[in-house]
């Protein structure tokens, strides 16, 4: 990749030689995927190791170019390998350890669509379930990290993959991928429309299997009343959140929520996400201050996070960098992913650069320096 021998990388990788010319440590940091900072500048290559990097979206990038239904290779996995695999990536993500989800996603999403290939007809639903699990992850993954089309074919691909066994499950699941991605792509009223859709279609399943499918039913409601604050659309992001606030007062504690923490709490915190979106960041604080800390605190980090960068987005939005500083502080605490490697939160650690002072001033610093940001 870089016109070198491979007893050349060898001794680069060993130390017996070092990257001493620019050309070359360009070409070699262009085939990694990564900046020309990472192989000169300890710091920088610290920072790289704990975050998702371009060779990690790149990674997931060919695996989405895999076409298994083309080869005739066989499965390297069976059925419950990758279901324990892809259980592991499903607890991981709301943890927000990003960088594991990425290093062991390709592989995974490789293996599943393998197995989907080859299972019978009597494992297909389980296995397509895997293999939406992994498209789901892909998009999430990739919309967190700004790779706007490629989110959206996977989104997709986990769609197809729904399709194919009519399970209310993937498709559920696999129908608020695709709805992110929309929205990630300027298709708000799209995003909306299926989200409904979706909804309207699990009704009567729902009425007759809460315990299994009310959390996923709920989340709908959610994602459709984000996509509406995005569309600027407060009355319709009122009503969807009305309708989840109505789902979560029928859940129960033994229903299963997928993963989703689904429940009075985590449709609270999305109403200050969509109020926010509304660009009604006093109204988002004022709301934010009737939520018990206590629940708050039992949700899973990448939620507790996100709520977190929410609310500084907010307290910016009011002029009040210094709560602002302190909520982004927090956030970093609860998942240091977030702050450090997320496009979004790089957006909001510059717009604090310009506008604090003070001690505040120093810990947002520290933080950008973290992160790798400069004014």
């Amino acid at each position: 990749m870089v016109g070198r021998s491979t007893s050349w990388l060898d001794k680069i990788e060993s130390g017996e030689r070092e990257l001493a010319r620019l050309p070359v440590i360009d070409r070699v940091a262009e085939a990694l995927g990564v900046d020309p900072t990472v192989l000169t500048d300890r710091t920088s290559a610290e920072r790289a190791s704990q975050c998702v990097d371009a060779g990690e979206v790149d990674a997931i990038r060919q695996a989405l170019g895999h076409y298994p239904g083309l080869s005739t290779t066989e499965a390297t996995s069976d059925l419950a390998t990758i279901q324990r695999q892809a259980e592991y990536l499903d607890l991981a993500w709301p943890a927000s350890r990003f960088t594991v989800v990425a290093r062991h996603l390709p592989a995974l999403m490789t293996s599943a669509e393998a197995v989907v290939r080859d299972a019978p007809a009597a494992d297909q639903v389980p296995a397509q379930r895997v293999l939406v699990t992994t498209y789901r992850l892909a998009s999430s993954m990739l919309l967190k990290f700004e790779a706007d089309d490629l989110a959206w074919l996977a989104a997709d691909r986990a769609m197809h993959a729904a399709h194919a066994v009519d399970d209310t499950w993937s498709l559920a699941r696999a129908t608020r991928s695709v709805a992110r991605a929309m929205s990630g792509d300027r298709q708000k009223p799209q995003a909306i429309a299926t989200l409904l859709a979706m909804a309207d279609r699990m009704r009567a399943e729902v009425a007759t299997d809460a315990e299994n499918l009310l959390a996923l039913h709920g989340m709908l409601y959610l994602a459709a009343s984000i996509s509406a604050a995005g569309q600027d659309n407060a009355p319709l992001a009122q009503e969807m959140h009305d309708e989840a606030m109505a789902t979560a007062l029928r859940f129960k504690p033994h229903y299963d929520t997928h993963h989703t923490s689904f429940g009075m709490t985590n449709t609270v915190i999305h109403r200050v996400s969509a109020l926010v979106r509304l660009h009604e960041c006093g109204r988002a604080l004022e709301f934010a201050a009737t939520i018990d800390p206590a629940a708050v605190a039992l949700l899973p980090a990448e939620r507790r996070s996100n709520h977190l960068l929410d609310l500084t987005e907010a307290h910016i939005g009011v002029g009040d960098h210094r709560r602002a500083v302190i909520a982004l502080g927090q956030a970093e605490q609860i998942a240091p992913e977030e702050v450090r490697c997320r496009p979004l939160a790089h957006g909001l650690l510059r717009s604090l650069l310009r506008n604090t002072t003070g001690q505040p001033a120093k810990l947002v610093k520290s933080m950008a320096d973290r992160a790798g940001v400069a004014a």
